[in-house]
């Protein structure tokens, strides 16, 4: 049989494999608590200068 060919009892294995995994604890989701802060830095204008002056290679 060449590489690529159709297996039909292949293909039964397979499929009979896979209905057969069961769902793992890890996936579970988990939910987080708690809280997120960030500090947005510069003004918009300063982040755009700087990218400016880092693009000219100054």
């Amino acid at each position: 049989m060449s590489m690529g060919a159709y297996d039909e009892a292949e293909h039964e294995r397979r499929e009979r494999m896979t209905s057969q995994v069961e769902p793992g604890t890890d996936d579970d989701r988990t939910t987080y608590h708690g809280s997120i802060e960030y500090d947005s830095g510069d003004s918009t204008e300063a982040l755009l200068e700087q990218f400016k002056q880092m693009k000219s290679g100054e």
